[in-house]
This record gives structure tokens, sequence and C-alpha cells, in this order.
């Protein structure tokens, strides 16, 4: 396959995960970044931690992005009394009379595509530690028993981050962590709105998992020479603002930077790429003093497709253009009653981020077309 060719099934599968997201999280107001972290992940063959209080969607979102790519999908809520068999399967009795210790990891974690593990720092030792084989080499041994795991992503989730130093180490091999809290009030509104109509909403089409492979392929093809002496500087700044990664992380954030790329539709990675990183760090404290601290080196960083998590890492105009230009574009195409509240919202929230000479082209072209809407006759 040619460069250009490359480039263009890259652009393909970048639209269709884009897709992907929106209508997994259709109804789930304020999770759209959760949804983008899982893709972002998925592609970069790493693995996401969320760290919020029950009852923020956790689950939803990750249930409904795992319909929406297709693929096995596993699901459990551990407890201190979990046994491993309840994730990993039970001993085949039969096999074991004649010797032989096999599991059947039918329909189990091992043979998931995408896996939602809640409460995950309530395992016990011997689970935690299968589960390190699985999440770093995808593989699953048990005695005779050695499986391929095909797991593409695993979400993890948990109230808060453990104290435990054991435990820690486990939530580190966890490469992007995530802090979700409840709605803010000026959310609620549609909150109320979209979880009233929620028992409505359509089964989503399933079949992003192969674009998710496509793009997974093309992961080590990346050039990343126009990202690495940004993510060295980010580094050095956020070492002499007291905020230490492990080498192991430092490393593997370039796997979510190459990721962010490839999601773009691009094999060269650059300064706008930089956003992952923040999600590299593991505490949320970390995260909002590391936002400061590289906020000169996020300004410029955005994205076509995981707008909402450029958003949330840099809080930068630049990181906000993308989703304008989405629902600018929707608008155009909707004749709804509340269209016109909507397109003075867009057009309010336009004109407080950018300037009109430092409006990107797009989107200027976008606001024009809305300001006409709002002065044409009914």
């Amino acid at each position: 396959m040619t460069h250009s060719a490359s480039t263009l099934a890259l652009q393909d599968a970048a639209r269709h995960l884009r897709h992907t997201i929106r209508t997994a999280t259709e109804g789930l107001i304020g999770r759209e970044q959760l949804a983008e972290l899982i893709v972002l992940a998925a592609v970069a063959q790493e693995h996401l931690l969320v760290i919020g209080p029950p009852g923020t969607g956790k689950s939803a979102v990750v249930r409904r992005v795992a319909q929406a790519l297709g693929g096995s999908y596993f699901e459990y809520l551990l407890g201190r009394f979990t046994e491993p068999s309840e994730l990993f399967g039970a001993v085949d009795l039969k096999k074991l009379r004649e010797g032989t210790v096999e599991t059947d990891v039918t329909g189990m974690l091992p043979e998931a595509d995408v896996a939602f593990l809640d409460e995950v720092f309530l395992g016990s030792t011997a689970i935690l530690n299968t589960l390190l084989t699985i999440l770093n080499e995808r593989r699953f041994r048990r005695g005779h028993t050695q499986v391929q795991c095909p797991l593409r992503v695993c979400v993890g989730a948990a109230n808060g981050l453990p104290e435990d130093e054991a435990l820690s180490a486990f939530g580190d091999r966890f490469l992007l962590h995530a802090f979700i809290e409840p709605l803010p009030d000026h959310h609620l509104e549609a909150m109320l709105s979209a979880g009233w109509r929620s028992d409505q909403t359509p089964v989503l089409p399933a079949g992003g998992l192969a674009h998710m492979d496509t793009l997974s392929r093309h992961l080590t093809e990346v050039q990343l020479d126009g990202a690495r002496p940004a993510l060295a500087n980010a580094i050095r700044k956020l070492r002499q603002a007291g905020i230490h990664l492990s080498d192991r992380r430092i490393v593997k954030s370039q796997r979510l930077i190459a990721a962010a790329a490839v999601l773009a539709g691009r094999l060269e990675a650059g300064e706008q790429d930089l956003w992952p990183l923040l999600y590299a760090i593991p505490t949320k404290e970390a995260q909002l003093n590391a936002r400061e601290v590289l906020a000169s080196l996020l300004a410029n960083c955005a994205h076509p497709h995981l707008f909402s998590a450029v958003e949330e890492a840099t809080m930068q105009p630049m990181s906000r253009a993308s989703r304008l230009e989405e629902t600018a574009r929707a608008l155009l195409t909707t004749t709804s009653a509340d269209s016109a509240k909507q397109v003075e919202s867009v057009l309010r929230e336009i004109d407080a981020n950018f300037t009109l000479e430092g409006m990107p082209p797009q989107l200027s072209e976008l606001r024009a077309k809305l300001m006409r809407l709002m002065v044409a006759p009914a």
C-alpha cells in the first residue's frame, strides 16, 4: 500500500470511529471525553483507568462504546470475595479427571475484545496477578491452558486511587487515567431530558472494531520526530514543577501520541498531538497542575475527532474549534424548535474563544453561515 493509500485508509477509519463515538454517546451528556479516551487507548493498545464516584455513567459509556465497536465484550463488578474463575473461567472437570488442568475460557475475559472491570482494585492477589499478564502480554496462563487474548482495551474503574503500594503498582499498568465528576449544574436540563428518553435509545450498529484495528496496525509507522522535541520539553517542565513520571510512562506516552496522529488520519505526529501526555499523569492533582505548567506547549493542541478529550486536557481555545465546527454543521442541517437558541449559543461561544483574525478558516466559514441563518426571514 502506498503512503497516500495508507493515509486515505487512515482517514476513512478515523471518520468511522468518530461516528462510532458520536452514536455511542447519544443521550450520555458530558461523557464524550470518556468514549474518546476508550478509543484512543484501544488504538494505542493500552488500557484506561477511570476514577469517579458511583452513578457517573462510567459503565454505561463503556458498554455503549463496546456495543458500537462490536466484537466480544466482558464486564464484571469485582468484590473482596470474587473468585478467579468468575473472570477467567472454571477448570474443565472432565479434563481434570484425565489429569490435565485446563480452564474453559468460553465467554470469559481471556476471549474479550473489550473488557470493563468495575471496582478493579478489590480483586484478590491471584486475580490481579493474572490480570497483569493479560494486560501486559495479552496472554492467559493457568495450568495447561495457554491462550492468546484478543483484548484491545481494558477499562478499569474505581471510586478512588488506592493508597496501598502494591495496588498502586497495579494501577500504574493502566497508561491512561481519567477522572470523572458528576455533571455540572449547566448540564442538568440536558441530562434530565436525555435520561427521560434513554429507554428509546436505538440499538447501536456494530462494526468499528475493524476500523480500530486498521489504525492500530499503522501505529508503528507513525513518524514521531515532529513531536519528540515538544514531548521532551514537556517532561522537563513537569520535572521542574515537581511532577515526575516513570521512565516507562514517558516512553509509552509516545504510543498515545502516535494513536492521536492516526486517529486524525496522519502518519506524522506533531506538537498538536502532545495532549495525551496529560492523561498519562496518574493523579488528578498532578493533571491539574500539569495543565497550567504546560499551557504554552498545549496552546495549539487540537484534534478533528477526539475534541472533547483534547478540550478537557488543555482548556485552550484552539482545542474547542473541532467541537464547534461539528456542532455548527449539525445545526445547519437541523430545523428543530430550539435551533435558533442553539445557533445563538454556538455563535456566542465562537466569539468568546476566537477573534475574527485568529479564527480557523473552516470555523470562520461556518460562523458566517450561522449568522446568515440567524438573519434569514422565518
